[in-house]
């Protein structure tokens, strides 16, 4: 099950250097001219969990495999994007393909050529999401007719869609997002909203690029993007990507952290920046633990048992029969899985159990 968040921005904002970091590769061409970027480049990386570490620990077990998440450079937007200026249709049909939007705002002064001529990362945001949108409802105006026909034919899925295609499109044409919506939503609504693959229905977590000084607490840039955020009800990560490139070189985790050190960091903004993607997709782990291997897992919350055991094997789903389960904190009090299972810590949790983060699972099935 794969999962990936397509970093987006105007050309020359730093997308290229980020994806470069987070990869720790030159896999993405970072210069200083736009539509530096043309075909996106796609890496995997680790996310961060000390918990597998220590599962590793007491379960003795030989090796360890974090979970990933995928990010996928795409090329920078410019305005008019929705009408095929610069790489516009390039872009858009790339971010179609994406689960969620990093969308990278440049938050520092500097000699780097802008696009717009000066530097204004809210004004940046809204050129980006006015895009969007624009390519949003030109999408739902070209399906509406198509589906009135349908409608007055008496097709059914067709009369149940189309009000609803109608709403969004009316809520794209005020100037709001189509995940403006979401909170409004039910579960059907929200599946129907899924299925139309629009552009800014997917959700979208900020990376402010500040200058090394302002890498620990941001500037007013950030500060600016960090209030429009708030009232969207979004993200915000504040990134040096030039520091980040740095820590990238670095092969030693002691020389790694002797750098952030005296940059008064605790920790790489990476670090930040792949959990806060993690929750943007709203994914939790579990984990499977054992002599030759423990292994972090990845599922969307509100998954059941056998969608998480279907994540390791499509054979563990088709043949589920039970999920025998111990919770990380109980895991961990007890010393292991014989602890646990000596203190009663051991649950076995049938198809219809909500996987919660955290959990330990050793799936029972038939082939």
């Amino acid at each position: 099950m794969g999962f990936n968040c397509g970093i987006v921005g105007l050309p020359n904002v730093g997308k290229s250097t980020l994806f470069n970091a987070l990869t720790a590769t030159a896999a993405a061409e970072a210069a200083n001219y736009p539509f530096c970027t043309i075909e996106p480049n796609t890496g995997r990386v680790t996310v961060p969990d000390p918990r597998l570490d220590t599962l590793a620990r007491l379960g003795k077990s030989a090796k360890i495999l974090p979970t990933q998440i995928e990010f996928v450079d795409i090329a920078g937007l410019v305005r008019g994007a929705s009408k095929g200026e610069g790489l516009g249709n390039k872009f858009l049909a790339n971010i179609r393909e994406v689960d969620a939007v990093v969308h990278v705002l440049r938050c520092f002064e500097g000699d780097v050529t802008h696009v717009e001529g000066s530097v204004d990362p809210v004004r940046d945001a809204e050129t980006v999401e006015t895009e969007l949108m624009l390519a949003d409802l030109e999408s739902l105006e070209k399906r509406i007719p198509a589906l009135e026909k349908k409608a007055r034919g008496q097709d059914k899925e067709a009369k149940a869609l189309l009000p609803f295609m109608e709403r969004v499109a009316e809520v794209l044409r005020q100037g709001f997002p189509a995940r403006s919506l979401l909170p409004a939503l039910d579960a059907d609504e929200a599946r129907r909203l899924r299925q139309m693959q629009l552009l800014t229905a997917k959700p979208v977590l900020y990376v402010c690029n500040v200058e090394e000084d302002s890498a620990g607490t941001g500037n007013a840039l950030s500060e600016a993007v960090a209030a429009m955020a708030v009232a969207q009800g979004a993200e915000v990560v504040v990134i040096a990507a030039a520091i980040e490139a740095e820590v990238a070189q670095l092969s030693d985790p002691g020389e790694k952290q002797e750098f952030l050190d005296s940059l008064g960091l605790k920790e790489a903004g990476l670090a930040k920046l792949i959990r806060a993607g993690f929750r943007l997709l709203d994914l939790l782990t579990f984990f499977t633990v054992g002599p030759k291997e423990a292994r972090a897992w990845t599922v969307r919350r509100g998954a059941k048992a056998p969608e998480a055991a279907g994540v390791i094997h499509t054979d563990f789903q088709h043949g589920f029969i039970r999920a025998e389960t111990i919770a990380y904190d109980d895991y961990v009090a007890t010393g292991g899985e014989q602890g646990a299972k000596d203190a009663g810590k051991m649950r076995v949790e049938g198809a219809d159990y909500v996987v919660q983060d955290g959990d330990v699972f050793h799936f029972r099935f038939n082939v």
